[in-house]
């Protein structure tokens, strides 16, 4: 079957974390979404899709093809007479987010990992309505900066395995370079994924994932599941590539 749908993770796939897209990227995704659906999902917040994706894309690009999925898949808009609308948001309530945001301070505290205030810029625990996301050294950090804290993904682990421990009855999962995601149980990218293919009617073989973090307990992982293509990537430079070569295929 013909891949009539391409899913992209945002952050180390799309674009350098938290920052916006290459012009060639921008490019790329604009002449893809003249053959086939695109589909964003990562675990930041709207805004973010705004400013590193949506700001960036040339003129002439198809938005009505272009399907967003903010925080892991708890939130998906489509664009209708030119503003994004909310098609479903799964919010957690207030207590919820009460007990989230104490168990990941109290995680990070007993394991050594809550960073002294003057290593922190931006926020360090953000409430994005669905979804609590704990950055180990603030939302605005510079990308080096996240990078140079855990390269080998071993203080995510340690973190996110101590918070689920203390959130059994939530979804804990690494997110990118410096957090830790949490959103009501079995909400994940794999959620998120399939909700889209139910939506758009699109079947496992027809649908491909591209992600940075593919591999055990990375947040793009769960994806796998679901017995759809995948292709790992290494950065932003490789997925542009990577869409190049995809482009030659697709009829």
């Amino acid at each position: 079957m013909p891949i009539r749908v391409v899913v992209f993770d945002l952050d180390d796939t799309l674009a350098e974390s938290k920052s916006p897209i290459s012009g060639d990227m921008g490019e790329a995704l604009a002449d893809l979404l003249e053959k086939v659906s695109v589909c964003i999902i990562s675990g930041g917040r709207f805004e973010q899709f705004k400013s590193q994706v949506l700001e960036r894309l040339p003129g002439r690009t198809r938005s009505a093809g272009l399907h967003l999925m903010p925080t892991c898949g708890t939130r998906y808009l489509r664009i209708s007479n030119g503003v994004w609308s909310e098609v479903y948001s799964d919010d957690l309530t207030v207590e919820q987010k009460r007990e989230i945001v104490a168990a990941l301070e109290a995680s990070a505290r007993k394991l050594g990992l809550w960073e002294d205030d003057a290593k922190v810029t931006g926020p360090r625990i953000e409430d994005r309505g669905s979804q609590i996301t704990y950055s180990a050294l603030g939302q605005l950090a510079p990308v080096a900066q996240k990078r140079n804290w855990d390269p080998s993904g071993s203080k995510r682990e340690l973190l996110r395995g101590r918070a689920a421990e203390m959130l059994p009855a939530s979804e804990v999962r690494a997110g990118g370079s410096t957090s830790i995601d949490v959103t009501r149980p079995g909400i994940d990218k794999a959620y998120g994924t399939l909700k889209l293919m139910e939506m758009l009617s699109v079947g496992p073989d027809e649908l491909l994932f591209v992600g940075d973090r593919l591999e055990p307990g990375g947040n793009d992982y769960p994806v796998i599941r679901l017995g759809v293509m995948c292709r790992p990537v290494k950065g932003p430079m490789e997925t542009l590539l990577h869409i190049r070569d995809l482009m030659a295929t697709i009829s």
